[in-house]
């Protein structure tokens, strides 16, 4: 049976962990075998569970394990012959050994190695659910464009440099000052590659695998949050819900009443932005939220809300997939590139479109979304806007 896979990400100090952590305690609370695992660099899910956790998942409540992967243990699993090599050719041009050493690792790939064990435990058959605290979205962001990368790389370069090699290698240690990739290096980047296209079919699985966004309701954390739902939709991930963690509850008292009005003009802008994409509120908790019981309470505001009781969701399990579609995508055209977007149930004659630098304004009737555009499209304005069976197609063309 092929599990459910959840992947939590937001930026650092919303609460990303506790979430992750706290719908990972629910639903093995509901009986399904669940592994929690972490692959933050800053790995902070055994402070979260009160529990001392190492790259092996462990159990710490009934139905449920967790582990934190060991990045630098999966890097020298994956890439020992090509970091060996390339640390001959640093260490040739003159660099110290600890220079050579730090350059040898490629930034972000300790990220990309620990997300790599996914394919693993997906793989075992053991569970029911897998739920991945990720690492912040700055780091996770870089890992989007590596599978196709890797599957240019493998069909395209690497059984090209293996013929060259094996055919002028003699020559090419003679007339070259630098030591030649070996096998080694070539197996590395082969089995690397067939990884990352592995991982790259869970992710892209939509049935059973979604990204939740986690953020805070303040501006600059909701733009971030924007800009990653956006390269989701473009690498064709689905994204099933957004988690705003930490808002200030009615009762909140006179001191934090301006920040609650602050809290709920953002929430507004959450709404807009992310539809119809489900948005779980989270109240701000007046206790740190550490150990199963502060987590179970924390699924409890999660998961027991008027969403999931009367609402759309009504009846759903935290690990259903809560929103099935892919709400945007972009394609590119020779003569620009084209923008679909689902707005469903609007009237042609409502829609109306803005562009203020990378934020594309779209009014349908009294409703407002914003959408954030890839820095890709920062040459490119609107041209045209078609409406058909509740999708909005804009076309850009890039500016002369």
């Amino acid at each position: 049976m092929t599990p459910r896979t959840i992947l939590y990400t937001g930026k650092g100090g919303v609460g990303k962990t506790s979430v992750a952590a706290a719908t990972a305690v629910r639903c093995a609370a509901g009986g399904r075998r669940t592994l929690l695992i972490s692959t933050d660099p800053a790995h902070s899910l055994s402070d979260s569970l009160q529990a001392e956790l190492g790259p092996q998942p462990q159990a710490v409540a009934a139905n449920l394990e967790a582990a934190e992967i060991d990045a630098q243990h999966e890097l020298e699993h994956h890439w020992q012959g090509v970091k060996d090599w390339l640390g001959q050719v640093f260490a040739q041009r003159g660099l110290d050994r600890i220079s050579a050493e730090e350059l040898t690792v490629p930034p972000g790939f300790d990220e990309l190695f620990s997300l790599l064990r996914l394919r693993e435990h997906h793989e075992a058959g053991e569970w029911d659910v897998i739920i991945v605290d990720c690492a912040p979205t700055g780091e996770t962001l870089r890992l989007l464009s590596f599978p196709e990368a890797a599957r240019w790389w493998l069909e395209k370069i690497v059984p090209l440099q293996r013929a060259i090699l094996a055919t002028a290698a003699p020559i090419a240690r003679n007339l070259l000052d630098l030591p030649l990739p070996s096998n080694a290096v070539f197996d590395d980047l082969e089995r690397l590659s067939a990884s990352l296209i592995a991982m790259d079919a869970i992710l892209r699985d939509t049935a059973h695998s979604t990204i939740r966004l986690v953020m805070a309701p303040d501006r600059m954390v909701i733009g971030e949050a924007m800009r990653t739902f956006t390269y989701l939709n473009l690498y064709g991930y689905l994204t099933d819900a957004v988690v705003v963690n930490k808002v200030f509850p009615a009762d909140v008292g006179a001191y934090f009443a301006a920040w609650r009005t602050h809290q709920q003009e953002q929430l507004e802008l959450v709404r807009s932005a992310f539809t119809p994409v489900p948005v779980i509120e989270v109240p701000y908790l007046d206790r740190e939220v550490i150990g199963t019981q502060m987590l179970a309470l924390l699924g409890s505001e999660l998961f027991d809300t008027e969403l999931f009781g009367t609402g759309p969701l009504a009846g759903a399990s935290p690990d259903a997939v809560l929103h099935d579609s892919i709400t945007q995508t972009l394609e590119s055209t020779p003569d620009g590139a084209t923008l679909r977007l689902q707005i469903p149930f609007a009237r042609k004659q409502d829609i109306a479109l803005k562009q203020i630098g990378l934020e594309l304004v779209v009014t349908a009737g009294k409703q407002r979304r914003t959408i954030m555009l890839p820095p890709t499209l920062a040459a490119y304005t609107p041209v045209s806007g078609a409406y058909n069976d509740g999708t909005l197609e804009v076309s850009f063309s890039r500016g002369q």
